[in-house]
């Protein structure tokens, strides 16, 4: 059998790859299991700074396996969600790299990830309500925190397709490029990314997306510690000396 997540390390990138194309990368436990196991080594391989997830084959995923789950399988993984994503992320930066059609699951998985590179050929979709469902793994929470709320509800209610043009013009898609660049695109993202200091990409990770929930009142509270553990590392120190020295700097994650 052909495995339904292919995993590949790139430098300090991990590839995620859903590799159902005769299903359109529908996503069934096999493949939440396959992206739950691949995000663990991406947060516990040091050597790791990125991940990119996308489809083979020209599409990214177009949701939930209708057939199996008429069969009473389900692709929600306990205290992980829908594709062994949606209610846990890494603690590392995630790249979505989407061509075809990012539908229902697909477009939640794609939410679910921190940035998403987009070919001009995608399409974004929450069509839940077409098909008697709720966009429950996210869909609902995150897409108005992408774009603007109002935009956000008349596409969760008429589950109506957004262009990948019309995710760059709103600002759910970070970069937009022609069709079929998206992954290569998402590379060079991620590689950019990549030379960083490790620490301090998954506390900025971590900050931005805690502090959506902050009081106002409260945010230097909050925000000082978590920060402080990052100024105080040994990475804070090299930094300044590489920087200094004039040489690219050599990060020790500590």
């Amino acid at each position: 059998m052909t495995e339904a997540v292919l995993v590949a390390a790139r430098g300090g990138v991990l590839v995620i790859t859903i590799n159902r194309p005769a299903q359109r990368n529908a996503v069934n436990r096999e493949v939440s299991l396959g992206i739950a196991a691949a995000l663990d080594r991406l947060d516990a391989d040091g050597d790791l700074r990125v991940g990119v997830l996308t489809g083979a084959e020209g599409s990214f995923c177009s949701g939930m396996d209708l057939k199996a789950f008429v069969t009473g399988e389900r692709p929600e993984l306990e205290g992980r969600g829908f594709g062994g994503l949606t209610e846990r992320s890494p603690v590392k930066p995630l790249i979505a790299a989407v061509e075809g059609f990012a539908l229902a699951g697909g477009c939640e998985l794609a939410l679910a990830c921190d940035l998403i590179v987009a070919g001009a050929g995608a399409a974004f979709g929450l069509p839940e309500v077409c098909r008697g469902l709720v966009a429950g793994s996210g869909g609902l929470v995150r897409l108005p925190r992408r774009i603007p709320a109002g935009i956000a509800l008349e596409y969760a209610l008429t589950g109506d397709r957004m262009s990948a043009e019309a995710g760059h013009r709103w600002g759910l898609v970070n970069r937009l490029v022609p069709t079929g660049d998206a992954l290569a695109e998402a590379l060079r993202l991620a590689d950019q990314i990549a030379e960083n200091a490790p620490l301090s990409l998954a506390m900025t990770k971590r900050i931005v997306t805690e502090s959506a929930d902050w009081p106002l009142e409260g945010i230097w509270d909050r925000q000082r510690p978590l920060a402080e553990a990052v100024i105080g590392s040994e990475d804070a120190g090299e930094g300044a000396r590489a920087f200094a020295e004039k040489r690219p700097p050599v990060w020790r994650g500590r």
